[in-house]
């Protein structure tokens, strides 16, 4: 097994908690996806700050574009490792 990690970027807190929920869903996750606030650089404002959903996907089951089209429904995309 590898230890494959998708990093789904959302622009708020509620569109990350949404993806969250909604990946179990989707896609038949059993590991809780765990969420990260991703402030941009030299902001200190939490309203300037990204989302970032982490997934993990040890057996590589999860198709990278059906990831980024479904955080795309959020206004956010799948970032590349």
């Amino acid at each position: 097994m590898s230890d494959v990690r998708h990093v789904l970027v959302l622009p708020d807190r509620d569109a990350a908690e949404d993806v969250a929920g909604a990946l179990g869903e989707r896609f038949g996750i059993d590991e809780e996806p765990r969420l990260v606030r991703d402030a941009l650089a030299g902001e200190d404002d939490a309203e300037d700050a990204q989302w970032l959903v982490l997934v993990g996907d040890e057996e590589g089951r999860l198709d990278p574009g059906e990831l980024d089209e479904f955080a795309g429904e959020w206004d956010g995309w799948r970032e590349e490792p």
